[in-house]
């Protein structure tokens, strides 16, 4: 998200607002002075006020019901009635021409404007939105229009009335005091709770004005006057659903002329408005949503449960503990409700709440325990709940063709992460991989690769998916790209293709474009590929560019695109890179040298891959072997061809042990040594096996190790460190065991006959062991 959320549009109770004087104060029925339209002050997303709401208009039977929100959404609420509208949903502003500028107003199944608005629904009544337009919002330079800087009443800076009010009634915990006085309290009188907070709310304008935040004054103007057009249509058969903060300003005397003056000259912007599905974690506080609640999904339970709602947790949380395998009884159940009522009792609150829900949790079902807590947190607590939005709710091109091909490809979007695993050889797996793919290059963030069962390359993929709100914002940003996301990925890619300034960077955009599928946009990325590798003479930008290709031209054998140009591209890198690495390496500083390491490392993994480069795999272990024969290549490089010849069977043991010890040699520097040693066995290259297994190798470095001038032991130790720090616990550990043995008991320096490690003669009976496993695997039991 680039612009704020201004769900704090929607966040009365956690945002103060406009000034007002002690004459503007509400009445304490919740009325203007005149008795006019009945005023409901709420905290949004509080089902103690939902519920509320609902008696309240159901007792008043309002012609029109007017709800704190965007003025453009009047055109969207009748969607809220259809059958196929599910909250957790939110009203999406975007400006037109700038799809990053949005704004949410998010509501849940007890949000009172929720229930406000489907009762209206219902019951045959109108519904109005009176806050102040988004295209207003959307267009100001800080859509937040408040000073952040500024005091209020010497007491700090802005203030939150549900806090203020809990600190006077000698609570430190708001939610807490919210809790006890509205959530857990029940009554007769359906309007007795806005006349208290309307008398409250009215105290704490009295004294801070609007309380930090300067553009509720805006907000509040354009209410009334919305108010006043309400009253001119339907009498006073007017129900208003607000902020409680918000009461005094709407029931306060204010003139026409003075309202339109503080609207007068606001910046505006072409916007669009949508409803889009929304999540019980983006309404949690955490996620940083300004008018969030501790627990969207207790908050949930306590509207939806009929009677009995600690009996009903209880059991909800011990339906989920025994589902992840922790045993708990019917008995733990009943001890846990108990256990609740008593916590209530012994600390003067009306009814268990989620103190003393979460104690009894911890004690009875969790044995005390924080693990299976944390689990209960997450996914009640807090929940997982993804709403569900009709498909005639207004939307974008391309999220109506993302739609469909979720649709099609059974790719449900869900507000869990899971694991995606794709067998690339199957067509809808293989559809499913290109949408996710060109989702990424689009910037639509709904799924990353992860390590599956089989590495990068192959015919399998793992993704972990999870659907985010935010994620309706990032479509609309890529509309401008096209209608479907074909065309829109398509796009994209020529663009940055033609943007692009590295080589690296059009190599890596090549590597998308095939794992997308899109053969429409290569062509120009392959000509945009072929001119910068012609212009680009730094050996170490070709090294960095040439393993996207190598992995490229496997892709294109997993999923049947043309590579041909790419493998040409490719072959010439290659040759290059052999020509000119060698000058390249002389010469480097300690941290070139690193970084030169990873490259020659990624250039040898994909010379192997690219097909039909026999003859480049010799010429290749030819620059190799110049690394590790010059002198004024950096130890490290040095070292690390010398691992790879060992590795790939161009140089024999003895011949690696005969470099390592003139890298070892006493005229080397400890430092030049020490350097040497990590490009041979550091990093991820195994080189902690291959000590164990080659004990010659091993002994020449005790050995070398041992004869460190004391001076110079401080300054390879960090070095030294880094390289075996990376190695396996036990492989460290059958070091440490070699090295205390010593060469008499076959510890480093000792020989055998045969090759170091393995016994002189191989054990066939041992060997012919795995032959009914290998005929297995290969499914050639058959043929033996």
């Amino acid at each position: 998200m680039t612009s704020p959320s201004t769900a704090g549009a929607a966040s009365a109770s956690t945002s103060p607002s406009a000034s007002t004087s002690p004459s503007a104060v509400t009445s304490a029925s919740g009325r203007g002075p005149s008795g006019g339209p009945l005023v409901l002050g709420v905290r949004h997303h509080g089902p103690g006020s939902a519920r509320g709401v609902r008696a309240a208009l159901e007792a008043a039977k309002p012609a029109v019901v007017l709800v704190e929100g965007p003025a453009e959404a009047d055109a969207l609420v009748e969607l809220a009635g259809d059958p196929g509208m599910r909250p957790p949903v939110a009203l999406l502003a975007h400006a037109v021409d700038d799809p990053g500028r949005a704004s949410f107003w998010p509501m849940a199944a007890f949000s009172p404007e929720w229930v406000a608005i489907r009762w209206a629904l219902d019951r045959g009544a109108a519904v109005r939105f009176i806050d102040l337009p988004a295209a207003h919002g959307l267009a100001a330079a800080d859509p937040t229009w408040d000073d952040g800087e500024e005091e209020v009443s010497g007491s700090g800076l802005r203030i939150d009335p549900v806090a203020e009010l809990a600190r006077v009634a000698g609570y430190e915990d708001a939610e807490r005091w919210w809790e006890d006085v509205v959530e857990l309290r029940g009554g007769d009188d359906p309007t007795a709770p806005f006349e208290a907070l309307a008398e409250a709310m009215g105290a704490l304008r009295e004294a801070y004005g609007h309380g930090g935040h300067p553009r509720d004054l805006v907000r509040e103007a354009h209410m009334r006057i919305r108010l006043r057009a309400a009253r001119k249509e339907f009498g006073d058969a007017v129900a208003v659903v607000c902020g409680a903060w918000h009461v005094p300003a709407l029931t306060r005397k204010t003139t026409v002329a003075a309202d339109r003056a503080l609207l007068k000259g606001l910046p505006k912007v072409k916007t669009e408005m949508t409803w889009v599905p929304w999540t019980h974690r983006r309404l949690a506080r955490r996620s940083g949503y300004g008018a969030g609640i501790e627990a969207p999904g207790w908050y949930a339970h306590l509207f939806a449960a009929p009677d009995r709602p600690v009996e009903r947790w209880m059991t909800k949380v011990a339906g989920l503990l025994r589902a992840e395998d922790h045993l708990v009884s019917s008995a733990h159940v009943i001890e846990a409700v108990r256990l609740a009522e008593t916590l209530a009792a012994l600390r003067g609150r009306p009814h268990p709440g989620l103190d003393e829900t979460t104690d009894a949790v911890r004690a009875v079902l969790c044995e005390g325990s924080d693990v299976p807590l944390d689990l209960v947190r997450d996914r009640l607590v807090v929940g997982d709940v993804l709403g569900e939005v009709p498909d005639g709710a207004p939307a974008v091109p391309l999220q109506r063709d993302l739609a469909r091909r979720q649709r099609t490809l059974r790719l449900k979007p869900e507000a869990t992460e899971r694991d995606l695993d794709l067998d690339l050889r199957k067509d809808m797996d293989g559809e499913r991989s290109r949408l996710l793919h060109r989702l990424r290059l689009l910037g639509v963030g709904w799924g990353e690769p992860a390590t599956g069962r089989s590495g990068t390359g192959t015919f399998r993929e793992t993704w972990r998916l999870r659907w985010e709100p935010e994620l309706h914002v990032q479509v609309a940003e890529a509309g401008v790209w096209g209608t479907t996301v074909e065309a829109a990925a398509t796009a994209r890619a020529r663009s940055r293709a033609l943007g692009a300034g590295a080589l690296a960077d059009i190599t890596a955009l090549a590597e998308q474009c095939l794992l997308a599928g899109l053969t429409d946009a290569l062509p120009v990325v392959m000509r945009a590929l072929a001119d910068r590798a012609a212009l680009d003479t730094d050996v170490a930008h070709l090294a960095q560019a040439l393993p996207a290709l190598a992995r490229s031209l496997r892709y294109g054998d997993v999923r049947g695109t043309g590579t041909a140009a790419l493998a040409e591209v490719a072959a010439g890198l290659a040759e290059r890179i052999c020509v000119g690495l060698p000058p390249a390496c002389t010469g480097l500083d300690t941290d070139a040298a690193g970084t030169m390491r990873e490259r020659i490392d990624e250039v040898h993994q994909a010379i192997g891959l690219l097909p039909g480069a026999d003859g480049l795999t010799d010429r290749w272990a030819g620059v190799l072997r110049r690394l590790a024969d010059r002198d004024r290549i950096p130890g490290i490089l040095r070292g690390r061809a010398a691992r790879l010849l060992l590795d790939e069977g161009r140089i024999a043991e003895d011949e690696a042990a005969l470099l390592m010890s003139r890298a070892l040699s006493p005229g080397t520097p400890p430092a030049d040594a020490a350097a040497w040693i990590d490009g041979f066995v550091g990093g991820a290259s195994g080189g902690g096996l291959l000590l164990v297994h080659d004990e010659r190798l091993l002994g020449l470095v005790d050995d070398w190790l041992t004869d460190v001038p004391a001076e110079a032991f401080t300054d390879v130790l960090p070095l030294l460190r880094r390289t075996f720090s990376g190695y396996e616990p036990g492989v460290r550990r059958t070091l440490g065991e070699l090295v205390a043995r010593g060469p008499q008991a076959g510890g480093p320096g000792h020989t055998t006959p045969g090759v170091p490690g393995f016994a002189p003669t191989p054990d066939r009976d041992r060997a012919d062991a795995v032959l009914p496993l290998l005929h297995l695997v290969l499914g050639t039991e058959a043929l033996v």
